[in-house]
């Protein structure tokens, strides 16, 4: 039984009693509590629609995934560029978002996007291509990845393997909150959000600010667009969260976020 996901505020009093203080930093977070990265897949029409005027609103960034193939990307490329100069990254979700077909409940996949009948020099190619794509949009050479369906290996190979030198880090669908020395750059973890409440949002960040850790959101539609789905309310409370603790919690692109991990992991160790 998993007693941070029954009881997340609980949980996060909890964690504060054992933090001991509550306004610690942490400077791989920036020197904040700690790191929370908004992240929206697959390149829909709610992403401009309703995504990017919310964050905005808040004057807040996120990461939006691209399916390079998506055609809300060619008709609507003016405005993710202009999403992209307002600091929001526009980040690499495969070119025609393979997912592997092999496994269970995966009858929405087709033969042509069929990730386990792919080659890893496939799979590797379209998310070059995919980033070429994304770099004439924006101007940016450096970006993350996430895994479409969260599927790693063609074959038993990680494919991501060979993209390590084309990307900053690679985001996955593993849930769980971690430390910037726990958190793994080719699979960071990410709580995906389907019909969750408001409440149930701010609370995971309580337990990221109690516990000094980087929490990442996986969204796909906010107010519509998809079938993972969360309600726009419920999306607009956890702005108006982050926004009001701003001074205590680091809100950045996921490109921004691994760069800092990067380093920390990097860095010499003091001895203690």
């Amino acid at each position: 039984m998993n007693f941070f996901r029954l009881f997340p505020l609980a949980a996060a009093t909890v964690l504060l009693g054992a933090a001991g203080s509550y306004a610690q930093t942490t400077p791989a977070w920036n020197n904040k509590q700690c790191a929370v990265v908004l992240t929206y897949d697959d390149a829909i029409d709610v992403d401009l629609d309703n995504v990017v005027p919310a964050l905005d609103s808040v004057k807040l960034r996120g990461t939006f995934y691209l399916i390079g193939s998506s055609p809300v990307v060619a008709k609507r490329l003016p405005e993710w560029r202009r999403a992209a100069q307002r600091g929001h990254e526009l980040g690499n979700h495969a070119l025609m978002h393979p997912c592997d077909g092999s496994l269970p409940g995966r009858g929405f996949v087709t033969p042509d996007n069929d990730l386990s009948k792919y080659t890893v020099t496939r799979a590797v190619n379209e998310a070059r291509a995919n980033n070429t794509l994304l770099t004439a949009i924006d101007g940016k050479t450096a970006r993350t990845f996430a895994y479409p369906c969260g599927d790693l290996t063609i074959g038993g190979v990680k494919f991501y393997d060979e993209l390590k030198p084309d990307f900053v880090a690679a985001r996955g669908v593993t849930s769980g909150l971690q430390t910037a020395a726990q958190v793994d750059l080719t699979n960071i973890n990410a709580y995906m959000i389907h019909g969750q409440s408001g409440d149930y949002l701010v609370d995971l960040v309580k337990q990221a600010q109690a516990s000094h850790t980087l929490l990442v959101f996986l969204f796909h539609g906010v107010g519509g667009g998809h079938g993972l789905n969360v309600d726009a309310k419920a999306h607009r409370q956890l702005l108006r969260y982050l926004k009001a603790h701003e001074k205590q919690i680091w809100v950045a692109p996921m490109v921004e976020v691994a760069q800092k991990i990067s380093a920390a992991q990097q860095a010499p160790q003091k001895p203690r």
